[in-house]
């Protein structure tokens, strides 16, 4: 017997036929004689239609009221499934975030969670019961309904697994796993058997929509098993009972992956834009002057550049950010002239960020070379570079975006794997 925390996606509780064929697949563990907790997300397409509710309301609400409101689609599904589940003669009951208690701060729209008390849903474990709990929300300090923020039902089980202690938490989706690229881009990519946390981590955060970054964060920091894994397979298919290797992406600690492969997958971002301050004063402060302001914005900056003139009197700052924010990026860079000391400011926007990813890279020289050499035999020029011990992440002009990814996904050797 093994204790068993299970998420569903929108897409996965669309409607009742869905909401039925996932209680299957709880049954199918219940029946295995696991311990199962389920965090379920709202219908598909509700959240947007509550949250355009709150802004037709009033384009300056109050974020508690908001969070009142859009935590109600999960709460809808979390009470549908435990019906389903009695239907079908399963001793399941509902939980909102509230009754656990999942305890969050006070960010309204974008909690983030304190602590979990798992006690009580160990003691319904140990009566047969199955917990339904409806995700992306928890109790803030002031007493109030707190959301998590989009895709905050992932970070919601992840967090609930590891408050009692679960042997796995399994992530299902409208994917059967975590590939190697986008499927829709290079026709070769295949799913991983296994993927290590932090290559799963700059994964997310570089593109791959499969899994939410915060809940990635979490998994790595408490260990919790993680597996991606398709709602839309039949529960009774071959192999969905198997506890040890059933299908889909297993996340885990890299100690669990005996063959480390040099490059594990390549994922992209579209809609980048980049910003080049010339000749910048080059003095202590400021880049706190640019970056500083940007941040007060809520501008969320990635890749930064920052050349030297001969002389050492000036420097040149390039960095991204998202296409959506260049104009609001301009306009606080230009409020700050004066005081960040700039002489021109350059903007392209339409750029896509290629990212090469493996925790194999740590050991092998030549990565980026490979890189640099494959893309330049396509004729493809880089803007700028990024690197970690497990990434490296290419700037180059949109139009060349999915050229790219196909030929780093050869180049490596992944269409072969």
């Amino acid at each position: 017997m093994a204790r068993i925390v299970m998420k569903f996606g929108g897409t996965s509780v669309a409607d009742l036929d869905r909401i039925r064929n996932v209680a299957r697949h709880v049954k199918r563990e219940v029946e295995s004689g696991h311990e199962v907790a389920v965090v379920v997300s709202a219908m598909a397409g509700k959240t947007n239609e509550l949250v355009e509710w709150t802004r037709a309301a009033s384009a300056l609400h109050d974020a508690r009221e908001y969070d009142a409101v859009v935590a109600s689609g999960e709460q809808v599904t979390s009470g549908l499934l435990a019906i389903t589940l009695q239907a079908m003669g399963v001793n399941a009951r509902s939980w909102q975030g509230w009754q656990i208690p999942i305890k969050t701060d006070n960010a309204h729209g974008a909690a983030r969670i304190l602590e979990i008390d798992g006690s009580d849903l160990i003691r319904r474990f140990g009566e047969g019961q199955v917990a339904v709990v409806s995700g992306f929300q928890g109790i803030g300090p002031d007493n109030r309904i707190a959301t998590l923020g989009r895709g905050g039902s992932d970070t919601s089980a992840v967090a609930i697994a590891a408050a009692v202690k679960a042997d796995r938490c399994d992530i299902y989706t409208d994917v059967d796993g975590v590939y190697t690229t986008d499927p829709r881009i290079e026709p070769a990519a295949h799913r991983l058997k296994k993927i290590a946390f932090e290559e799963m981590l700059e994964m997310a955060s570089l593109g791959a929509k499969v899994l939410q970054v915060r809940s990635v964060e979490l998994a790595m920091v408490h260990k919790v098993r993680t597996f991606v894994r398709s709602s839309f397979s039949e529960p009774d298919a071959p192999g969905m009972g198997d506890f040890d290797n059933p299908p889909g992406t297993l996340i885990c600690d890299e100690d669990e992956i005996v063959e480390q492969e040099v490059v594990t997958g390549i994922a992209y971002t579209k809609d980048e834009a980049q910003i080049s301050l010339r000749r910048v004063a080059d003095r202590p402060g400021v880049s706190a002057a640019i970056f500083g302001p940007l941040a007060e914005a809520h501008i969320n900056v990635d890749m930064i550049v920052q050349n030297i003139s001969e002389d050492g009197s000036s420097t040149d700052m390039t960095f991204t950010i998202p296409s959506g924010d260049m104009e609001k990026s301009l306009a606080v860079l230009e409020k700050s002239r004066e005081k960040i000391g700039f002489d021109a400011v350059q903007s392209e926007p339409g750029l896509v960020k290629v990212s090469v990813i493996g925790i194999g890279m740590r050991s092998h020289a030549g990565v980026a070379a490979t890189a640099f050499k494959a893309l330049a035999e396509k004729g493809i020029n880089i803007k700028a570079i990024t690197t970690s011990e497990i990434k490296i992440s290419i700037l180059i002009d949109g139009p060349y975006g999915e050229l790219a990814v196909r030929t780093l996904h050869s180049v490596y050797g992944l269409d072969k794997t």
